[in-house]
């Protein structure tokens, strides 16, 4: 969504989509994500963007075609499940085979020239994308580096066409194989979910043995080789592409020996393994000072704040190990209307949400919240996503 609303201030754009409902928003100029930043963009500025679910309207005379379609790791087959990206390609294919296809979708490695030789075909192209949740069009505008998995002129023209929407000047623009290019993606997220696992194991540290973790975090971060960012604990890493980037790098390894590559994985199973064992202790102390069941609030599934996403999302991990304890569990979540979302009650009014609850938890802090931190539970020690 971010790469179509900047294209479309310099090319002609459609956006194709199987949602009737994601296109007639588009249509109406309203933002089909429930994302702040969406919302804020759709209404500051004139879009022209034409949205369809038509595969003939949206392929036949395009001359690039960017595919983003989400590739869940599927545990059986120890892969991405790419058929999303499979069916778009041969769509393209059959209807205009001269478009150049711009995968950024996050795929394995090797998957590129694969689908190169099947069809024949050297206009296939990956070109990974690094934005963060929240702040996707600020990324696209200042973006680290563009990185294309083509080193010829056609990858250049595609390194271009990225750069002219950004507003940084010269962004640092890398041509690779497409094989290259593949592993720059997988390997990127599994630092940063290795950074995210290593700050948890900290805060696990500080919490088994009653040290400050806020103090300790601090004073590592203020080492500039280390830094500021990405260190504020969780419940553990989730969201649209930490958990699933991290299992299919470790299956791309195979035989390859490594070791942390799988301690980061394990770490984060861990983690929610040991917040949930926290909890444990607090509502067995509360069990046992009530004649009713315990009233566990969950605030917020989603993984960020200003965001609605719940992929992969640690604090469900959390409540699948503590829900055989005798308890009730309500959840608030805006982006839920009132009902039951996986067995558990969605309560819409955040004062009978607070009020209701004997303990809350929650993996960010929130205003929300503040006039009930003697019922809280978090990790969140800096506020935000630090």
């Amino acid at each position: 969504m971010s790469l179509a609303l900047l294209l479309s201030e310099i090319h002609r754009v459609t956006i194709f989509d199987v949602n009737p409902e994601r296109v007639e928003l588009i249509k109406k100029g309203r933002s089909p994500i429930d994302d702040d930043e969406f919302k804020k963009y759709f209404l500051a500025n004139d879009i022209k963007i034409n949205a369809t679910i038509s595969k003939d309207d949206a392929y036949v005379s395009s001359d690039y075609v960017i595919i983003a379609t989400p590739t869940d790791y599927d545990p059986e087959t120890k892969n991405f499940d790419t058929k999303s990206v499979d069916e778009v390609i041969a769509d393209v294919v059959s209807r205009n085979p001269q478009a150049i296809i711009i995968i950024k979708s996050t795929i394995p490695i090797g998957y590129t020239s694969k689908t190169r030789l099947k069809y024949k075909k050297d206009n296939i192209i990956f070109s990974p994308e690094f934005l963060r949740e929240g702040t996707a069009i600020q990324d696209n505008q200042y973006p680290s580096r563009i990185i294309v998995g083509d080193r010829t002129i056609r990858g250049k023209a595609i390194a271009d066409i990225l750069s002219n929407i950004a507003i940084s000047s010269n962004p640092k623009i890398i041509l690779l194989d497409s094989d290259e290019a593949e592993a720059v993606k997988l390997f990127s997220n599994t630092f940063l979910a290795m950074r995210v696992a290593y700050f948890n194991e900290i805060d696990t540290f500080c919490a088994a043995t009653n040290l400050n973790a806020y103090q300790v975090i601090d004073g590592i971060s203020k080492d500039p080789r280390i830094g500021e960012h990405y260190k504020n604990p969780s419940f553990g890493y989730g969201g649209y592409c930490l958990p699933k980037d991290t299992k299919q790098l470790l299956a791309n390894y195979g035989d390859i020996p490594n070791a942390i590559i799988s301690a980061i994985v394990k770490s984060n199973d861990i983690r929610k393994k040991f917040i949930a064992a926290e909890l444990s202790k607090l509502l067995i102390a509360k069990l046992a000072s009530k004649e009713t069941a315990v009233i566990l609030g969950v605030y917020r599934l989603s993984m960020k704040s200003g965001s609605a996403n719940q992929r992969s999302s640690a604090i469900k991990d959390v409540l699948k190990n503590i829900q055989k304890m005798d308890l009730k569990i309500i959840i608030y979540e805006p982006t839920l209307t009132s009902g039951e979302h996986d067995d558990f009650d969605v309560i819409e009014d955040i004062t009978d949400f607070k009020e209701m609850s004997d303990l809350i938890i929650a993996n960010r802090r929130h205003p929300d919240l503040e006039d009930v931190n003697h019922k809280l539970y978090t990790r969140d020690v800096f506020g935000g996503d630090v």
